[in-house]
């Protein structure tokens, strides 16, 4: 797929969207709402026109072609079920469009549900299920008509945690035990390391960075998908010193150890970024004073906001038990401070 862009007026939703997908891969596209990454699932469905660029499956160009001559299946967020038909037939309907032989039909459709695991409730109707077993018609109403490419829609967001777990383990599951290739938007960070074998983080319809989830989790390419996966301190800073990748900073108060990503220099002004779990409660390298502010209890877990010492707070998860007005000092590894031009 190349340069898909979708106008809406004078704004542009979508540009320079330039992404190759093997066959068998998991992508996620990534980000905010309004970022473009529905649109692009909507440009490669068919169910927008592209106002630029092309879309290319095996060397044919697809992007001309109306939606049901594409290939694909759709899982939407709303699972746009019909109401008024069985489990069974709302799982074959794609097979009875595409004038499928009936006892082929029936095979199909019977092997769907058992992936799904569905078999026990092929004569229910969609108001007779759950949130996550509707889910599970809509995915295997997709993967029944043996698509080139499954696209899904935020098809958990709809679900409450437990099932959002469930499913996702069971989205990924089918991915592996089918060959799929799977085009999957989501704003969950969580949710697109989990699954995909590479993600497309998007803002304001640009891509910021397209990696595998270990380089995007731990090498973000700028400051914005830094604070998207999760580096929620990000500190104002200068350049004190900078030796190879290495660089010092002042911050927050304090002289800080980092890693410069991409240009950084003597005199420029930058941010650091640090995530919450990489910081460490005690005296060492990196350090920072403050008092605790509040507190959050998540299990085997903190939650912490520290009020350092020049007044930035500063956002910690940590077993150390802590409470509000205990006054603690922080430490962050070197490597885990990463330091971009602001």
């Amino acid at each position: 797929m190349e340069n898909v862009r979708r106008v809406f007026g004078e704004q542009t939703a979508l540009r320079g969207l330039d992404l190759s997908i093997s066959g068998g891969e998991f992508v996620a596209l990534l980000g905010p709402s309004g970022c473009g990454k529905s649109t692009a699932l909507n440009c490669l469905a068919g169910l927008l026109p592209l106002s630029g660029g092309q879309i290319f499956l095996d060397e044919r160009r697809i992007d001309l072609l109306p939606p049901e001559r594409r290939d694909f299946g759709m899982v939407f967020q709303n699972y746009a079920l019909f109401p008024h038909m069985s489990v069974r037939r709302n799982v074959g309907f794609g097979l009875v469009m595409r004038r499928v032989a009936r006892g082929e039909r029936e095979r199909r459709v019977e092997q769907a549900l058992r992936l799904v695991r569905l078999t026990d409730h092929a004569h229910k109707f969609p108001a007779q299920l759950s949130g996550g077993q509707q889910q599970r018609v809509a995915i295997a109403r997709a993967i029944v008509v043996e698509p080139r490419v499954v696209l899904m829609d935020e098809p958990l967001s709809n679900l409450d945690a437990a099932l959002r777990l469930e499913m996702r383990t069971e989205i990924r599951r089918l991915h592996q035990e089918l060959g799929l290739t799977t085009v999957y938007v989501t704003h969950d960070q969580e949710e697109a390391l989990a699954l995909a074998d590479r993600l497309v983080v998007l803002r304001e319809g640009e891509v910021q960075q397209i990696g595998t989830p270990e380089e995007v989790y731990a090498s973000p390419a700028n400051r914005y998908v830094a604070g998207f996966m999760g580096y929620r301190n990000v500190i104002p800073a200068a350049v004190s010193a900078v030796a190879g990748g290495g660089v010092v900073v002042r911050a927050a108060g304090a002289l800080l150890r980092g890693v410069a990503q991409g240009g950084v220099g003597g005199g420029v002004d930058v941010v650091v970024a640090v995530r919450p779990s990489d910081v460490a409660v005690g005296e060492g390298e990196n350090a920072l004073r403050g008092v605790v502010e509040i507190v959050e209890y998540h299990g085997r877990e903190q939650a912490v906001q520290v009020r350092l010492d020049d007044g930035t707070a500063f956002h910690v998860r940590t077993g150390t038990r802590l409470a509000p007005g205990d006054p603690v000092a922080l430490t962050v590894p070197a490597q885990r401070v990463l330091v971009f031009a602001s």
